[in-house]
């Protein structure tokens, strides 16, 4: 398994990231009797002077589609953008070339739009929650998007459409909180999502779908103070039983999305379900946790997960010519 990952964090980002989720990902695989390796795009180089039979190479060592599947999905934070097309690019040239993708490129930009997500599934028996898209380019000064937030409900949530881990949340409380929010994304031509404030009593419930099956789930309580579910604002995760209103959601998603794994994020405003996200990536973190079951709990899911893609892997060389 090779996850192709954009090199571009800090030492400090990347030894939390190593002490999340990457460290368990290589023992769990060597458990399972997999290799893992995590690499950059631009490690990627093809050789496809014989388009009928390309070579393709990481850091100029061979692989083939019978050795080696690739973990691919567009990471897009900022300082992640240089890499952004490269990624897409890639992943559509790594398919081409027979390779098995866990993720497919069909979805890679749906997924990464929050309001193309949204409509992807908007038949969800699991309403999706309702969302307004703006991006804040050049000509924002000129107020065109106004329209657009005319039914905007107040508070609403303002989120950057294709970032990860909650980060760039806010709270627009009026229509001049709008203009401000919108201007400081301008700086970036960042495109954010308006969603309709669902209130403190929220919660995020994400199920962890495994070859087409709900198989753990998370729920995420608000912290202290905090304006939305998250463990990284002081709120509490731990794992539940999926609540039966939402099996017939997770079973829709999974029909929409046949893919070997993927996350699919509900919200509870303390009387009903609706869908946010999902997330065909969705990080499996492992802090240090003095709890065996957690860890059991985690590292199971991961064993799960890579075994869906192993599985995956084998169908597709043994349908391939």
């Amino acid at each position: 398994m090779c996850w192709v990952f954009p090199d571009r964090e800090s030492s400090r980002t990347s030894a939390k990231w190593n002490a999340s989720f990457w460290s368990a990902y290589v023992d769990v695989a060597r458990e399972l009797g997999l290799s893992w390796d995590r690499t950059t795009p631009e490690s990627v180089t093809v050789d496809a002077l014989d388009l009928r039979s390309p070579k393709v190479y990481i850091d100029g060592e061979r692989v083939t589609p019978q050795d080696t599947l690739f973990v691919t999905s567009p990471y897009t934070l900022p300082y992640q953008m240089p890499d952004a097309f490269n990624q897409f690019t890639l992943y559509s040239v790594l398919e081409q070339a027979g390779f098995y993708l866990p993720h497919p490129t069909s979805f890679a930009a749906v997924g990464n739009d929050k309001l193309a997500t949204l409509l992807f599934f908007k038949d969800s028996p699991v309403p999706p929650i309702p969302t307004v898209r703006i991006t804040a380019g050049r000509d924002l000064l000129f107020d065109d998007y106004v329209p657009t937030i005319a039914d905007l409900p107040y508070p609403a949530f303002v989120k950057p459409a294709g970032w990860m881990a909650s980060r760039g949340i806010n709270q627009a409380r009026d229509s001049h909180d709008v203009r401000g929010l919108l201007s400081l994304a301008q700086g970036g031509d960042t495109t954010l999502v308006f969603q309709p404030d669902l209130g403190r009593r929220t919660v995020d419930f994400r199920v962890y779908v495994v070859d087409g099956r709900p198989h753990t789930t998370m729920v995420r309580t608000t912290g202290e103070g905090a304006i939305f579910p998250q463990y990284s604002t002081g709120g509490a995760a731990q794992y539940v039983d999926m609540p039966a209103e939402l099996a017939d959601a997770v079973a829709y998603c999974a029909e929409r999305l046949p893919v070997p794994y993927f996350c699919a994020d509900f919200l509870h405003d303390g009387e009903r379900f609706w869908l946010s996200e999902i997330e065909p990536d969705g990080g499996i973190f492992c802090p240090d946790s003095g709890d065996p079951d957690i860890v059991k709990t985690q590292r199971d899911l991961i064993a799960a997960r890579f075994d869906a893609y192993r599985a995956g892997h084998a169908r597709m060389l043994g349908g391939a010519r």
